[in-house]
């Protein structure tokens, strides 16, 4: 089984407001970058967007060492999805789960893989993490440029 490194970042411009997300792939000496943007969404929705994304660009099962700063998104996969389909959706306060959309899509094409979820502060010089942070911003500037 390949092993591949991602890195995922999203970014909102207001919440909601404008967001765009971020993916560095690399395996072995290659690399692949990805990016996009959405004119009204929020800071979480893009963190699941870019996990959902850089996994889906993966052509056959893999062994994926996946890097966030989002603890949204590190916690929501590892520790409480579980009890999120257990409950059939809903939170410990009986609340439905937001972003349920993603979360199930996240959790369909996780399950192709070997992915072992690592947290990263954001903003704190993590070189990757910086990378993808700017596709991130990038994806919101590309988006607006074209709506006007």
């Amino acid at each position: 089984m390949k092993t591949v490194e991602m890195y995922t970042d999203g970014a909102c411009r207001g919440n909601p407001g404008p967001g765009g997300w971020g993916v560095l792939l690399r395996n072995g000496e290659k690399e692949r970058t990805l990016y996009g943007g959405d004119p009204n969404t929020t800071n979480n929705r893009m963190e699941l967007t870019a996990a959902i994304e850089g996994l889906s660009l993966l052509s056959e099962p893999c062994r994926v060492e996946l890097t966030t700063d989002s603890e949204y998104v590190r916690r929501g996969i590892t520790e409480w999805m579980p009890g999120w389909k257990q409950r059939n959706w809903r939170t410990a306060s009986r609340k439905p789960v937001a972003n349920r959309d993603l979360w199930e899509r996240l959790d369909a094409i996780a399950s192709e893989h070997d992915v072992r979820w690592h947290w990263v502060r954001g903003h704190s010089g993590h070189a990757e993490n910086e990378r993808v942070d700017a596709l991130a911003n990038q994806g919101i500037d590309e988006m607006q440029s074209v709506s006007r």
